[in-house]
């Protein structure tokens, strides 16, 4: 236990902080994967929502920036497939 006022205040800043963190990263984990969901049914998927939710964690510090443009691209490669597959299917 920290034995310092600034000490203190720091330990519960610190654990509002990583509650708030885990609550962006929930909603964060849960939209991805009713958009994969939805990529993996060939359904069309508007990406600029997701990305700008990605934008957001990662200026948060809630991901990492390679981490952040990893998925990006992952989505968008996921996304042309799936117009790809609509398309030869007309």
């Amino acid at each position: 236990m920290p034995h310092h006022k600034s000490c203190k205040k720091r330990l519960i800043q610190a654990a509002a902080a990583r509650t708030r963190n885990i609550a962006n990263k929930t909603v964060l984990r849960r939209t991805l994967k009713e958009t994969r969901a939805k990529l993996a049914g060939n359904e069309e998927v508007d990406l600029k929502a997701l990305y700008s939710e990605i934008d957001k964690a990662r200026g948060k510090k809630i991901l990492h920036k390679n981490r952040a443009a990893r998925l990006k691209s992952r989505l968008a490669k996921a996304s042309a497939r799936t117009k790809a597959a609509a398309s030869k299917a007309q």
